[in-house]
């Protein structure tokens, strides 16, 4: 598609050129020592009146008032915005006014990054503001801002088309600058998990990427290929079976932050790269596990919003422990009045069906009884609360149950609805693990993409002795939506998959180019009449057309005695 610069565009570039043109480098490489920020201003100013008489601030222009020989201007850097007061002759005190009253009032634009010196003084409104006696431009923009206007409290032309948001996230930082805190509530949420681990003495591994087997989850790969090996690589769904690798090779406790992936389905709470948590610590197991996830994720949230108490749409969610426990099969009874325990594929099928819920032949046990708890049990669950004892078909890297063999020591926190943990009893029996991969080899055999490989190393390092190990998951982006009461994965990513863009060209035309343009525009397309209203000579006429059809910007048509001039 092609499209042609604005008015705006063209004018932006017209005085990017008048400031080279005035020996102004509109992108300077020197640095710019800033030493001090809006927030510290405005929070200590009137506390420590005399510690703002040199500073040098940088920021943004987000508007501007000119007032003859003295000007308004707001600065928008990373802590918020200060107004600046800049004076004619305080930055131009010889005779030459240029940088004012040419490059101050005509050639910037709103969005320009400046830099400027002086010191900070409250005006007679009461607002705390800079005082400018330097100004230095850091950056030109050649592009406007979406401009949001506010008049009688309302907000109007506000920048909150989602797609656009997503897909330009730093226009969305810019003019939504309140959109910035959920991002860093994430980086504390990071930052707190880690606190957390790091003073319970385990330890941030790094597990590859890309992988040979895509382990550790039931979930489709992307796959790529290496060509120097001449091999398939997949793009990791999990790095579970790294992370045990390390416990068997004598770590007690090992946690990593994982980039995963998974060619699979887009959707409100689905990203296909998304960060999960997984930390495994040895001589522990799934009960264990519940307590230290439910002191986890107290203090995280403590952490995060200085409360246990988070919103999430409608709900208020408590994070602060003890969490209710219901067992997977309980769960079912409750909300179904059908028992799991004993039944077989068949029977939990034709029960399935019963339910209404759709099934199809390549679903085996363990897919069909996660379905009825998705379709009728999770939505159930506010409150966070911990669903114990899965059945063994749903579990194939996970310890029998030490009480019922059908069962596995398994356990997924459940929030509004949803599930942000997953934790097992490791399997650590190479032989018991080795016919649970051959189960799953069984599955994919009938149809299931989802079912997992078999990893034969990792089995082998299950021979040479895993001790007894918990481990957890925890979907970090998923978390991060019920800390800031986001229901969308992608208000918490900054840069979400999105599908591809329209790929735009931009076209500069000639002044003679616009006049024929603008002409369409009043409704004419007769080719005499265009080219008359124009005022061209023949020569330039001719060039204009010729160089509006090379870039498929017009056509024209014969029609009987008449030539008419379209607009494409």
């Amino acid at each position: 598609m092609s499209t042609v610069l604005s008015e705006q565009e063209q004018q932006r570039r017209l005085n990017l050129q008048a400031l080279i043109d005035l020996g102004i480098n509109p992108y300077p490489a020197d640095e710019f020592k800033v030493n001090v920020s809006a927030a510290d201003i405005l929070e200590n100013y009137e506390r420590d009146k005399l510690n703002y008489k040199n500073i040098r601030f940088a920021g943004r222009m987000m508007s501007r008032r000119i007032m003859g020989s003295a000007s308004f201007m707001e600065l928008q850097d990373a802590t918020g915005r200060i107004q600046a007061y800049v004076k004619r002759d305080d930055i131009c005190p010889g005779e030459d006014k240029t940088l004012y009253n040419t490059v101050f009032k005509k050639l910037l634009d709103i969005g320009d990054i400046l830099g400027i010196e002086g010191y900070v003084f409250t005006t007679q409104t009461g607002e705390i503001s800079i005082h400018v006696e330097k100004l230095t431009i850091l950056t030109k923009t050649l592009r406007p801002l979406p401009i949001v206007k506010e008049a009688d409290g309302k907000t109007y032309d506000a920048f909150t088309d989602p797609e656009q948001r997503y897909r330009m996230r730093y226009v969305d930082l810019i003019v939504n600058p309140q959109n910035r805190e959920r991002f860093i509530k994430r980086t504390k949420l990071f930052n707190a998990m880690r606190t957390f681990f790091n003073e319970a003495g385990y330890m941030e591994v790094e597990t590859p990427v890309l992988q040979a087997i895509p382990g550790g989850a039931a979930a489709r790969p992307f796959i790529t290929h290496h060509n120097a090996l001449d091999i398939p690589l997949y793009l990791r769904i999990a790095n579970e079976l790294y992370l045990k690798r390390l416990i068997v090779g004598g770590f007690d406790g090992v946690y990593e932050f994982s980039k995963n992936f998974r060619n699979e389905g887009m959707d409100r709470t689905h990203n296909p790269e998304f960060t999960v948590m997984e930390i495994y610590v040895a001589y522990k197991d799934y009960n264990w596990m519940m307590s230290f996830t439910e002191r986890l994720l107290e203090h995280c949230a403590l952490a995060v919003n200085g409360t246990t108490k988070a919103t999430f749409g409608e709900y208020e969610i408590d994070f602060r422990a003890p969490y209710k426990r219901v067992t997977m099969a309980d769960a079912i009874k409750e909300f179904t009045g059908f028992n799991i325990i004993g039944k077989s594929e068949a029977e939990i099928r034709e029960a399935a069906k019963t339910m209404g819920i759709s099934v199809d032949d390549t679903m085996g046990k363990g897919k069909l009884i996660d379905e009825i708890f998705g379709e009728k049990c999770e939505g159930n669950y506010i409150q966070p609360t911990f669903i114990t004892d899965y059945p063994i078909e749903m579990s194939p890297l996970t310890k029998k149950h030490r009480n019922n063999p059908e069962l596995t020591e398994r356990f997924e926190l459940m929030v509004c609805g949803k599930e942000i943990a997953n934790a097992y009893s490791e399997l650590n029996d190479p032989l018991d693990q080795r016919e649970r991969f051959e189960d799953q080899l069984r599955l994919s055999e009938k149809g299931d993409d989802e079912a997992m490989f078999i990893d034969q190393d990792f089995l082998r390092a299950l021979e040479y002795g895993m001790p007894p190990t918990s481990g957890l998951g925890i979907g970090m982006d998923r978390l991060i939506m019920f800390l800031t009461n986001n229901a969308s994965i992608q208000e918490v990513l900054f840069f979400p998959q999105m599908r591809p863009e329209k790929k735009e060209i931009t076209i500069e035309l000639t002044d003679e180019e616009k006049l024929v343009l603008a002409q369409l525009q009043q409704e004419r397309n007769n080719l005499a009449d265009v080219k008359e209203a124009t005022g061209l000579s023949g020569k330039k006429w001719d060039l204009a057309t010729k160089g509006l059809r090379q870039k498929d910007m017009i056509n024209i048509v014969v029609e009987g005695d008449n030539k008419f001039i379209l607009k494409n």
